[in-house]
């Protein structure tokens, strides 16, 4: 394995510590090495925040090490366009930085390729495409949110062999082990945003929180997830455990005046037109997409599963699958609807299945999908 590809790995490995904490911007890593030894490390901690190659020069500088003549690698094309934070550019020619290799260039076609062009005006050696595929996978959601304004939408459910997530009474606690259920709180904490129907508020009262798993670090606090219901008649309990600040109901023109007073006081509400079976869903995502967030996990019932899917907005399914037969034609289905044509069917690439003894995760990508 060369050096580059070395380093380059460490920057990734760097760039994944603040899984959960960056949004809405990229995870991004950086490695400052100077001949044959890494001299500086950083990586983007939080929105607002330095980046990561000003994290990387700082390190190096609080270590001693001379920057001038140096090496940058940095898994996403530095900013060179001023925001919350200076340009990076600046600061790696500040730095007497020699040569920067990066992995992935940036996906906002706005600023793709720019930060090349401006070191080669400034007589700095730049290199691209080193594990870029790595790159873009650690940011799917980023690079998908960032080109096309809407968050990448994960559809997650958990439930038996032949596909029930309740019996046909409206049972579903607890089809999959708590093993199943570490790794799905482990979604709602990659994500922005989660999203049910109004039928899992009446069925389950679910309270939508962030629990269950190990911090990455003692005090984290990562940002807060953002709650949305699709509730088109507002009927939304008031008493609901998910009701709160950081909670959405969305509602359509018919729902009542005086139900939407008192459900004002408790959360935030936002009207979205309706389409032949329920919300039209784009114009939602397109909503969330202004608002910052890029990454949305649905947790809905099958209908609102299903809406999704067959809108085409569902970019990777994550199922869990329990040892377990229901069996019931009433039962209820993890996506139900109106059912796709066979010639139309979701496929499913990039899948990964994994042992959470005794049940299946099954994580898949839409075909086509970033």
């Amino acid at each position: 394995m060369s050096s580059d590809v070395q380093r380059m790995r460490e920057a990734f490995r760097l760039a994944r510590r603040a899984r959960w904490e960056t949004s809405p911007n990229p995870l991004v890593g950086a490695v400052l090495a100077r001949r044959r030894m890494i001299i500086g490390r950083g990586w983007h901690r939080r929105a607002g925040l330095p980046h990561a190659e000003v994290e990387a020069i700082a390190d190096a500088q609080r270590r001693g090490s001379q920057t001038k003549g140096a090496t940058l690698y940095v898994t996403l094309e530095p900013c060179s366009t001023p925001g919350r934070t200076p340009p990076c550019t600046q600061a790696i020619a500040g730095a007497g930085i020699a040569r920067v290799v990066v992995s992935a260039t940036d996906p906002n076609p706005a600023h793709a390729g720019r930060a090349y062009r401006w070191f080669k005006r400034k007589g700095i050696d730049v290199e691209h495409g080193l594990l870029a595929d790595e790159a873009a996978e650690i940011n799917f959601a980023f690079n998908h949110w960032i080109t096309t304004g809407l968050p990448f939408v994960t559809v997650k459910a958990a439930m038996t062999l032949d596909g029930k997530i309740a019996t046909a009474a409206g049972e579903s606690k607890w089809i999959t082990s708590p093993e199943a259920r570490r790794e799905g709180m482990k979604l709602r904490h990659e994500a922005d945003a989660i999203l049910v129907g109004i039928n899992t508020i009446l069925a389950d009262d679910p309270a939508l929180t962030l629990r269950d798993i190990r911090r990455p670090k003692a005090g984290w606090r990562g940002p807060a997830l953002r709650r949305i219901v699709l509730d088109p008649k507002a009927r939304t309990p008031l008493g609901s455990r998910v009701l709160g600040e950081q909670t959405t109901v969305v509602v359509s023109r018919d729902a009542p005046a005086a139900r939407l007073v008192k459900l004002k006081q408790q959360c935030r509400v936002i009207t979205c037109p309706l389409a032949r079976r329920g919300f039209r869903l784009k114009p939602l995502l397109r909503k969330l997409g202004q608002q910052g967030c890029t990454h949305l996990l649905v947790e809905g019932g099958g209908e609102t599963n299903a809406a999704f899917i067959e809108a085409g907005l569902a970019k990777r399914v994550a199922f869990f699958y329990a040892p377990k037969i229901l069996g019931g034609r009433n039962a209820r289905t993890a996506v139900a609807g109106d059912g796709l044509p066979l010639a139309r069917g979701l496929r499913l690439e990039k899948i990964r299945w994994r042992n959470l003894d005794p049940d299946l995760m099954l994580t898949a990508r839409v075909a086509g999908a970033p």
